[in-house]
């Protein structure tokens, strides 16, 4: 067994335990940080695999982005456990789901090694430019409108986690007003107070 072969071995079973980790806690807070661990761990596999730009993709969008915006959500939003309970009652469909999602991998990797079809490289690798070039080229040539629109789904999640932290609660939230900003002067913003020496002031 080779080094390589062991730091893949190591790395999938930290990215495997991760996983089982944040689909199985029930604190939010840790399940977002198992999932960054996760995506460290799968970042470490593309590099394995000579991809180093996906790697460094997954941990500037996944980890530096959407995983620290997400926890984020998750302590603004104040959960409480009413979500628990109601994963708690279903949790039979849930786990002839995960049943039924295992099988189908399962019997697609069975079948998928056995060779019925003629493989076909659509995408040739070449050899005298970079990764990051090749996938450049492809992806700003024959894909640029679904990357253009995956960008627009990013925004509008966007949007959507900063309209549920702004949602009317009980709790006294301070906003701010520009109007009133922009209108105070030193007139009603100021007030000068003479004070006697060994005396002070009523606040």
């Amino acid at each position: 067994m080779n080094f390589t072969l062991l730091l893949f071995y190591l790395f999938s079973f930290i990215l495997i335990s991760s996983a089982v980790v944040v689909v199985s806690t029930r604190n939010m807070v840790h399940a977002v940080m198992f999932l960054v661990l996760a995506f460290l761990n799968a970042a470490a596999l593309f590099i394995l695999l000579n991809a180093e730009f996906l790697a460094m993709l997954l941990i500037i969008v996944y980890v530096g982005a959407i995983a620290v915006l997400f926890l984020f959500v998750v302590m603004m939003l104040n959960i409480d456990l009413q979500i628990s309970q109601e994963v708690n009652r279903k949790r039979p469909i849930f786990i002839l789901v995960g049943v039924i999602l295992f099988t189908e991998i399962f019997l697609l990797i069975k079948f998928s090694s056995v060779k019925f079809y003629e493989t076909k490289t659509l995408f040739q690798t070449p050899i005298d430019i970079s990764n990051t070039k090749a996938i450049g080229n492809v992806l700003y040539t024959d894909f640029l409108l679904p990357f253009q629109l995956s960008g627009a789904v990013l925004f509008v999640a966007m949007i959507g986690a900063i309209v549920l932290t702004l949602r009317d609660e009980t709790r006294f939230i301070r906003k701010q007003k520009v109007s009133d900003q922009t209108a105070r002067d030193k007139a009603n913003s100021l007030e000068v107070v003479k004070v006697r020496v060994g005396e002070g002031i009523n606040i």
